[in-house]
C-alpha cells in the first residue's frame, strides 16, 4: 500500500457499527488510508442476528473476524469473553501492526483491543469518551481506554472538559459530535410507508419503540426488568421491542419480551434494526422507552419524548426531550403519560441536540489523517509538564 496510513477499526456489535459507519466509508474512500477492519463479539453471532452480515453488505472489507462471544447469560462468560478477544486480537494485531488504532464507546469487550494495543505499542483513537453512565460497567471501561488512548474524539464540549480534567492532554483531545447522527445528515431516512412495508408494521397506531438492557453495574442485571414490564402492562399502545445488548441477563430479557407479545397477543419483537431503519423508526413512533444510549444521544434530533428507566445512564447529558424515572412500575407510568401529551411533544418543536450536527466523521478522518505518526504520539505527559516536554519533539 506504498505510503499509506494503516488504520484499523474494531467493531463488536450493532451499536457500535451504526456509529462507525460514516468514519468507516470516509477512511475507505481516503487515498491515503489503508483501512483495516477487524470484526468481533456480538457481530458473528446468529444469536443476535449475524449483523457481520450488514457490513459486507455496505461492502466493507473484513479483514479479520474473531470468535470470542460466549454463548451465555452471565458476568463470567462476559469476562471470559474478554479474555477471548484479548488472546486473539494479540496475534491479528501483532501481525496487522496498524499505525492507528480506532475504538468507540464503551463495551466491555472493548478493553480487549486496548489492552493489546498498549502492549504492541500501538497508537489508540478513542470516539465517545467523557461521559458519563454511572448505572453500567461501561462507565468504567469508557474511562479506561480513555486514559489508554493517544487520541480522543468526543461527543459534547463538556464530555472534552471532562477527557482534559482526566490529564488527558489539551491538543490529543477533539469535540467531533456523536458520529451517528451522521446517519441524519447524510442519508435520506424511510418514509413511514416504506417502513411499514419493511418491518411489517402498522404505524397508524400509537406506537413505543422499547430499547431497554441488562444494568451491568448491579449484581442483579435484570433486577428493574419487572417494574418496566408491569408498567408495559398499564400501557395502551403497539408496542416494539428491540433485542437488547450481549450482556449478562440479556436472554432473560428476551425472553421477557416474547411472553409478554404472547399475553398481550400483539407486539413486535426485532432482534436487529440496520441503522438506517432503526433512525427512520425513531422518526416515526410516538416514544422511546428504555434505558439505551440512543435515547440520550439520537432521539433529541427528532424531537421525540424519551421515558429513560432506572440508573443506567444516569450522569449522561440529555436534552429537554428526556424523562427521566425510577424504576417503579407507578413512576414510569406517570412518565409515560407525562411523554405521550401532545402538549410536551409540541414544546419539544425547534430543540437542539447537544451530541452534535451530523459532521463528526469529517473531524475524525482529518485527525486520524494528519496527526504525526511520531514517538510523542505515542507519550503522554501531564499538562504542567506538556510546554517543558514539546520542545523535545
Amino acid at each position: 500500500m506504498g505510503d499509506k496510513r494503516k488504520i484499523a477499526v474494531v467493531t463488536t456489535s450493532r451499536a457500535d457499527y451504526s456509529h462507525l459507519y460514516w468514519p468507516l466509508r470516509d477512511l475507505a474512500a481516503h487515498s491515503n488510508v489503508d483501512l483495516r477492519l477487524i470484526v468481533l463479539g456480538s457481530h458473528l453471532s446468529p444469536e443476535f442476528g449475524n449483523t457481520v452480515r450488514e457490513i459486507e453488505k455496505d461492502g466493507f472489507r473484513i479483514d479479520a473476524k474473531i470468535e470470542c462471544l460466549l454463548s451465555s447469560d452471565t458476568d463470567v462468560g462476559m469476562a471470559k469473553t474478554i479474555g477471548l478477544a484479548t488472546l486473539s486480537l494479540a496475534d491479528t494485531l501483532g501481525a496487522m501492526r496498524p499505525d492507528l488504532l480506532l475504538l468507540i464507546a464503551d463495551r466491555y469487550e472493548m478493553l480487549a483491543p486496548a489492552a493489546v494495543a498498549l502492549a504492541l505499542r500501538i497508537a489508540v483513537a478513542h470516539i465517545e469518551g467523557g461521559e458519563i453512565s454511572q448505572g453500567a460497567i461501561d462507565d468504567a471501561v469508557r474511562n479506561a481506554i480513555t486514559k489508554m488512548a493517544h487520541i480522543h474524539f468526543t461527543s459534547t464540549q463538556l464530555a472534552r472538559q471532562r477527557v482534559v480534567s482526566m490529564g488527558e492532554e489539551a491538543w490529543r483531545v477533539h469535540r467531533a459530535g456523536a458520529p451517528s447522527l451522521d446517519h441524519l445528515r447524510r442519508q435520506k431516512l424511510f418514509t413511514g410507508e416504506e417502513l411499514e412495508a419493511r418491518l411489517h408494521l402498522d404505524l397508524s397506531h400509537p406506537t413505543i419503540l422499547v430499547a431497554y438492557h441488562p444494568v451491568t453495574i448491579a449484581r442483579d442485571t435484570v433486577r428493574e426488568a419487572d417494574a418496566v414490564f408491569a408498567a408495559l402492562r398499564k400501557t395502551e399502545g403497539q408496542i416494539v421491542f428491540c433485542y437488547p445488548n450481549a450482556d449478562a441477563g440479556s436472554r432473560n430479557l428476551m425472553e421477557r419480551a416474547k411472553v409478554f407479545c404472547a399475553e398481550r397477543g400483539s407486539g413486535r419483537i426485532y432482534t436487529n434494526l440496520d441503522p438506517l431503519t432503526y433512525w427512520s423508526l425513531l422518526a416515526q413512533v410516538d416514544l422511546l422507552l428504555g434505558n439505551s444510549s440512543s435515547g440520550i444521544m439520537e432521539a433529541a434530533s427528532f424531537a421525540l419524548p424519551v421515558v429513560n428507566i432506572g440508573i443506567r445512564q444516569q450522569g449522561r447529558e440529555r436534552a429537554r426531550n428526556v424523562i427521566d424515572t425510577d424504576a417503579n412500575e407507578q413512576a414510569i407510568v406517570q412518565a409515560i403519560g407525562q411523554a405521550t401529551d401532545p402538549e410536551f411533544r409540541e414544546a419539544l418543536q425547534g430543540m437542539e441536540n447537544p451530541y452534535g450536527n451530523g459532521h463528526a466523521a469529517e473531524t475524525i478522518v482529518r485527525v486520524l489523517t494528519g496527526v504525526p505518526l511520531s514517538e510523542r504520539l505515542l507519550m503522554k505527559f501531564p499538562p504542567a509538564l506538556e510546554q517543558q516536554k514539546a520542545s523535545e519533539f
